[in-house]
């Protein structure tokens, strides 16, 4: 059992007085390339990661939604009929995937995590994914995973009232050991594709800047805006119909800042599918550039990195990151870097000195590796 499977547990017999009828997890993620390309029905690479939120659970007979976190004091408390969307708080998180899932009863729900909270390592997801699951299973619905993975998304986007695309949870649910989910968010098809991070002796370090960031406030919705008006004054369905060729076009119909929107969501969905390529012929040593250029995307045309998060990818890079970026929905959170397993202190100590030289709060720097998704646990 692991320490968090065993905290969960531990917080759920002393908030409930009694045993769970089981326990669930289900992974964070990082996503290796393909940023807010979700919404635009385009294509992502995301990861789950070795980084679990555990739900512990049980049905109760009181018609009522009780969920506890070792984060946070107390129990949140809900009747299941008549819920009213959108949910105040943490609690968002838990009692909407209920009440995608149509709250068949009462539950007991109590959560332990291991994936920080804020840094672009969808901690949310996990959270949705985990208790997901486990009503899924008790509730006896026999639902898929991508229909979970839909649930998911309802949650968040009317529960929770962030405009989130299928990423996280598909990656929470479908993820497997050192692989990463090929996604296309228009079909909705899901593809496993090895790293083979292990074999290369690479790691994936995540270098969390500790700037909170929320997906639910203005600048997120800010972009999802700018790149929804760039797909109207196309004339396209969305961005994803929109090729790197058309980008010429493009900037003669658009005003300045809409075009940039939309030229980093057009080329950031080449570099997916150039990445998969690279993964697949190549090895993961070759897809250092297009992380790079990922990154200067993000940076200069969606305008979505902060000053912590270029220092973390520049610092990475000049002390032997094969690439690096920032992953996440932006405005803080995480930057990844692709380094080999030798380099992987070094990288973590010019990082953390640039920080300190800069004035920054310490960043928390850890190595990532590639896991299954939600499963049960006991």
């Amino acid at each position: 059992m692991t320490d968090t499977t065993a905290r969960a547990v531990a917080g759920f017999r002393e908030a409930f007085d009694q045993e769970p009828d089981g326990v669930w997890s289900a992974p964070g993620r990082v996503n290796l390339i393909g940023e807010h390309t979700d919404y635009n029905e385009g294509f992502v690479l995301p990861f789950a990661i070795d980084r679990r939120t555990v739900a512990a659970v049980a049905l109760s007979d009181d018609g009522l939604l009780q969920a506890g976190t070792t984060a946070e004091p107390g129990l949140q408390s809900l009747p299941i009929e008549g819920i009213a969307v959108p949910l105040p708080e943490w609690s968002a998180y838990p009692f909407g995937v209920a009440w995608a899932l149509g709250a068949k009863s009462g539950a007991r729900i109590y959560l332990d995590s291991d994936v920080p909270v804020g840094a672009g390592l969808s901690s949310s997801a996990a959270v949705e994914c985990s208790v997901s699951t486990a009503l899924d299973e008790l509730w006896g619905l026999g639902l898929s995973k991508p229909e979970l993975v839909l649930l998911g998304q309802q949650a968040e986007n009317e529960a929770v009232g962030a405009p989130t695309g299928i990423m996280d949870q598909s990656a929470s649910l479908l993820g497997e050991r050192d692989s990463a989910v090929f996604l296309d968010c228009r079909t909705q098809h899901a593809e496993v594709v090895p790293l083979g991070l292990e074999a290369a002796g690479l790691e994936v370090l995540v270098i969390d800047t500790r700037v909170k960031h929320s997906h639910a406030t203005g600048g997120y919705r800010e972009r999802r805006a700018s790149c929804e008006l760039g797909a109207r004054l196309l004339g396209v369905a969305s961005l994803r119909d929109v090729a790197v060729a058309d980008l010429p076009r493009a900037q003669q119909l658009l005003d300045d800042v809409t075009f940039r929107r939309v030229r980093h969501i057009v080329t950031e969905n080449e570099r997916v599918l150039q990445t998969v390529a690279a993964l697949r012929e190549r090895g993961p040593r070759a897809i250092g550039p297009l992380l790079d250029a990922s990154h200067v995307s993000m940076r200069d045309d969606f305008e979505i990195s902060v000053p912590e998060l270029d220092l973390a990818v520049e610092m990475a890079r000049a002390t032997g990151a094969i690439g690096a970026r920032m992953t996440g929905g932006g405005f803080g959170g995480a930057a990844i870097a692709l380094v080999p397993r030798e380099q992987v202190e070094t990288v973590i100590d010019a990082v953390t000195k640039a920080f300190a030289r800069a004035g920054f709060e310490a960043p928390n720097c850890f190595a990532v590796r590639a896991d299954a998704g939600a499963r049960r646990e006991a």
